[in-house]
């Protein structure tokens, strides 16, 4: 595993050592260590079946490890689960809750587990639901579910929270006010472990993160750190206002190419690629017109850590999906 970046050991709410989680004879989990800092949004990214949901399920609790240790807020999540319930919010991929009750209903009952929860009609208006306050679950469409099951596992301002694949289904306007939520909860002090497969999500939200395959992790630090060990660099295309010696470019420390496509130049390079192209045109009385930057994403880290997709349309659960892809370690 490659391992970028650490939080400093002192400032540590959740650690998990050498995590290990079988279903009958298959490994679903394998080895999987990693820490949380007070204050940070960590991410668990990989594609679905990768073992996200059971790492996150054991950190919970609400699976039992078959080896390994789990520390959260340093309480063990089997053995100080009582305590453990009031200081940590959870959000699970999918839940059921009973059709007759109203959603405001539902809010007010979880509200009243904790000692100092937040405020329902906040709550209702942040996530689009202000207006099914009065309807009863069994009315609500699946996203209108998915937000209200994300306003549960915060309702009761946790310590930590964790959130599985928290925006599928939702439509991008919902996905968007649901990220500021998040970035507003974190601000006021929760933790958060943030389980995905969206890219998008990752990048706007996690401080650092972990890439997960086949029930490993393969690489952790933070979005950036991740996304330059994909290799490439930085690309940067332009068109230029008049003509130009490609040794100008060249002759830079973070150019390593120059080619020229018809009237477009595409300049290869790393650090502060585009600052230095464009001041040096510059300072030449030279122009960049349309210009476009490109860098490696964390989908070019995977693929280049793992050798396979991000994204597995196919999966479903950990244990369902990695079963029927044949992808689970046998012991």
């Amino acid at each position: 595993m490659t391992d970028v970046s650490d939080p400093p050991r002192t400032d540590v709410v959740v650690d998990v050592t050498h995590l290990r989680k079988c279903y009958e004879d298959l490994v679903a989990v394998e080895d999987v260590s990693f820490s949380v800092a007070a204050g940070e949004i960590f991410g668990i990214l990989g594609p679905n079946g990768a073992g996200k949901t059971t790492t996150v399920e054991c950190i919970t609790g609400l699976r039992r490890p078959d080896g390994g240790q789990i520390r959260v807020l340093g309480l063990n999540p089997q053995a100080d689960g009582a305590e453990l319930h009031e200081l940590v919010g959870v959000q699970l991929q999918s839940s059921q809750l009973p059709g007759l009750l109203r959603v405001r209903e539902i809010l007010r009952l979880y509200r009243s587990f904790y000692r100092d929860p937040a405020d329902v009609d906040e709550f209702l208006e942040t996530l689009g639901l202000a207006d099914k306050g009065n309807a009863l679950y069994k009315s609500l469409s699946g996203g209108q579910k998915q937000r209200l099951s994300i306003a549960l596992a915060l309702i009761g301002r946790p310590k930590v929270a964790v959130l599985d694949e928290m925006t599928t289904g939702l439509d991008p306007a919902a996905r968007r006010a649901t990220w500021d939520l998040i970035e507003s909860v974190r601000d006021h002090g929760t933790s958060m472990i943030l389980v995905t497969h969206f890219m998008d999500e990752a990048q706007r939200l996690c401080d650092r993160l972990a890439l997960v395959d086949h029930g490993r992790i393969v690489a952790t630090g933070t979005p950036g750190q991740l996304a330059e060990q994909a290799g490439g660099g930085k690309r940067v295309r332009f068109v230029p206002d008049k003509p130009f010696d490609d040794e100008q470019l060249t002759a830079l420390p973070e150019v390593t190419s120059v080619e020229r496509h018809g009237k477009h130049v595409v300049v290869q390079g790393s650090g502060q690629l585009v600052n230095a192209v464009i001041s040096t045109l510059a300072a030449a009385g030279i122009t960049a017109d349309d210009v476009e930057m490109e860098s490696a994403t964390l989908e070019d880290a995977f693929v280049s850590l793992t050798g396979s997709p991000l994204h597995d349309p196919d999966a479903d659960t950990d244990e369902g999906a990695l079963k029927k892809t044949g992808k689970l370690v046998r012991r």
